[in-house]
């Protein structure tokens, strides 16, 4: 492996890491978000199974969402742009990815003088970070620090139900619950009580392929964008590993027709 595959493999392991240890988006200081929530139900995805694929129509809205309402606090350091012309994701041009890459600046440099500077983003970066760093995302969100959404579907367990039932649980918190300043409740958050305000209203973002504009549907979109920055290959792997499975079955079966030919020789 290069010393460039080792830093990527590193980054994603320490990233995983980090997010599977209880935070899942601005969540609460660890200690006082401790405790159970109820199991997400499960959803109908089209990814799931053996045989599940991508919709890039759902993963084109979700992008869309992610850019509009998560984006201006979440980071997705992992992801870069021409990940979404590539196979088995969003399905953008070449084009298109060129255009929305040019909508964010990134800082380059040093240039010969030896300074940074800023420059229109190319499809070859990374997603632009709403933050400069980790302080300064602390700073504009009440001390809470929105992790970075790269892998988050798979660092959490159950990941796409749960980050469903989480976007979709967000209700009045129950008679005599004391709630904390700056605290939101949510039925599917560990121990109910979650620092980031509910995301997602009716009509906040408009669809213009006559998908419906509600809270579920842009819970739904999203996760399933999550879901494709965390496992891109995840065609490719089902794909593969049916083809694994059809060969071992054709080889087993060649093995028992090749065993029953021999021994029906031998003299029992």
């Amino acid at each position: 492996m290069t010393h460039t595959g080792m830093i990527s493999v590193l980054r994603r392991a320490g990233l995983a890491s980090a997010v599977a240890g209880g935070l899942l988006f601005a969540g609460a200081n660890l200690a006082q978000a401790a405790g159970k929530a109820p199991t997400p139900p499960s959803q109908d995805w089209t990814f799931s199974g053996m045989f599940g694929t991508f919709d890039k129509g759902q993963l084109q809205r979700g992008f869309q969402v992610y850019k509009e309402v998560c984006a201006s606090c979440h980071a997705m350091s992992l992801v870069k742009y021409r990940n979404l012309s590539q196979d088995g994701g969003p399905g953008f041009t070449e084009d298109q990815v060129v255009a929305i890459a040019a909508e964010y600046t990134v800082m380059d440099g040093p240039d010969e003088f030896g300074d940074m500077f800023e420059r229109e983003a190319k499809p070859f970066d990374a997603f632009a970070s709403p933050f400069e760093n980790e302080q300064q995302a602390r700073a504009s969100n009440n001390g809470a620090y929105p992790v970075d959404l790269s892998v988050i579907a798979k660092a959490r367990k159950n990941g796409p139900n749960y980050l469903y039932a989480l976007l979709t649980g967000y209700v009045d918190p129950p008679a005599g619950e004391e709630m904390r300043e700056g605290m939101s409740y949510n039925a599917y958050f560990p121990g109910y009580q979650i620092a980031m305000a509910a995301p997602l209203f009716e009509e906040g973002v408009e669809y213009t392929d006559g998908s419906p504009m509600t809270v579920e549907q842009y819970a739904a979109d999203v996760t399933a964008f999550l879901m494709w920055t965390a496992e891109p290959k995840l065609e490719h792997r089902k794909r593969l590993g049916f083809q694994i499975l059809m060969f071992m079955l054709v080889f087993s079966g060649l093995l028992y027709l090749s065993k029953k030919k021999l021994w029906s020789e031998v003299d029992h």
